[in-house]
């Protein structure tokens, strides 16, 4: 599997966890899905917040990408989020409307990568202020990393308040290749 396949892959995996996790969640009242559960966002609400503004954060830094990916375009033009713990929507169904379409420029972005775009080195800056140069494919797993981090949480706090979201490993969507 190429690095571009195998980003495809993650941002379907992605799109795919982040129904489950919507889902699950859209089955809590809104004051339970408000709750402080001594997260790090507080929050399902706050978790799942925290999960948009990341990636809004990476994808307005992707979009710096000299290949001018136009399915960023998108975020582009969304207002940069002032902190991780930003609320950008009080309740779960605006924020599920976001997340769809998020999740959409996201494989869509994730389709029109190259391999050769994958050894830029993005310069940006992070919310602390500090500069940084980093490989564009390290940056890129990241993100799918910091996705999935987070996702564990939330699947940790629905847990605690009894809301199942069944398989969550991105196994059961890598598809099976011949051993030859």
């Amino acid at each position: 599997m190429s690095r571009t396949q195998h980003i495809i892959l993650m941002a379907e995996y992605n799109a795919w966890m982040n129904v489950k996790l919507y889902e699950a969640a859209m089955r809590l009242s809104d004051e339970e899905i408000n709750a402080n559960r001594n997260a790090f966002f507080g929050s399902v609400l706050g978790t799942l917040n925290h999960l948009a503004v990341g990636d809004i954060l990476w994808l307005k830094r992707f979009a710096t990408h000299p290949a001018n990916y136009s399915a960023l375009e998108f975020v582009r033009n969304f207002p940069m989020p002032v902190g991780l713990d930003q609320v950008l929507y009080p309740d779960i169904q605006s924020l599920a409307t976001h997340r769809k379409r998020l999740d959409q420029v996201i494989q869509e972005w994730a389709c029109a990568m190259k391999e050769e775009d994958l050894d830029f080195v993005l310069a940006y800056t992070n919310m602390k202020g500090l500069d940084a140069q980093k490989n564009y494919f390290s940056l890129v797993m990241h993100f799918f990393n910091h996705q999935t981090h987070h996702r564990g949480q939330a699947t940790t706090l629905l847990s605690q308040a009894n809301v199942e979201i069944g398989i969550t490993d991105l196994v059961a969507i890598i598809p099976n290749e011949s051993a030859i």
